[in-house]
Order: C-alpha cells, then structure tokens, then sequence
C-alpha cells in the first residue's frame, strides 16, 4: 500500500508542477518597434539633458519644482508627451526662449496633476474625484 501511495503522490505532484506553469507564447518583434523603443529613449534622454541645465533648474525652482519631481514626472511622461516637447525644442532658436519650454512642462505638469497621474502641486485637484 505504500509503493502506491508514493506513486500516486509523485503523481500528483507532477500533475500540479505542469498545470501550475504559464503558457509562454514567443512573437517576432518587428524594427518599426524596436526603431520606436530606440527613438523614445533617445528623446527621453535629451529632455533629461536639456532640463538638467542650471538655467533650467533655477527657473523650475523658482516656479516650485524640484529637481528630482522633475525627473520624476519626466519619466512619467508619455513618448507622445516627450517627443512634443522635443519637437518644440527643435523649433526654438539655439540659446533662446528656455522659458518657453518652462511654460510648457509647466502646462504639462497641471494637466497631469488634473488628471490625477501625479500630484506635485498642492493647488491643483484631479478632476476625478
């Protein structure tokens, strides 16, 4: 009797091993996606770089916002939202209007606030509630 309750317990511990495990499914990942991932990251990064100028920081402090709420909502941000700000700063002259790209980030910052992605400014309530 007990060779078979040791059989059956091997058994059934093998039964629950392979139905426990996660069908894996493999897919071809095309270059339209991987160019994608590629063209983001590189956009993320020189949001990052143009932002982390002092002149940059000192007009984000001067509006009330930290550096590091800055690199956390810059990695919170959409690739939508940070391929628009960088083709905004494509469209601006060399050395000029940083306040422009401030006012916007700015903007950016109170609408995610209103949608309520992120909380940074105390003034601003999210419209769901």
């Amino acid at each position: 009797m007990k060779t078979w309750q040791k059989v059956l317990s091997a058994m059934l511990a093998l039964n629950l091993f392979l139905s426990s495990t996660a069908p894996v499914q493999a897919a071809m990942v095309g270059n339209g996606a991987i160019v994608q991932q590629a063209r983001a990251e590189l956009d993320r990064a020189a949001l990052r770089e143009v932002l982390s100028r002092d002149v940059a920081r000192a007009q984000l402090q001067a509006l009330g916002v930290s550096p590091e709420e800055v690199d956390a909502r810059v990695a919170a941000m959409t690739d939508a939202e940070v391929a628009q700000v960088n083709q905004h700063l494509s469209q601006m002259p060399a050395g000029g209007d940083i306040l422009g790209l401030l006012l916007i980030l700015f903007i950016v910052f109170i609408i995610t606030d209103m949608l309520g992605a992120t909380d940074i400014f105390p003034f601003v309530h999210p419209i769901n509630k």
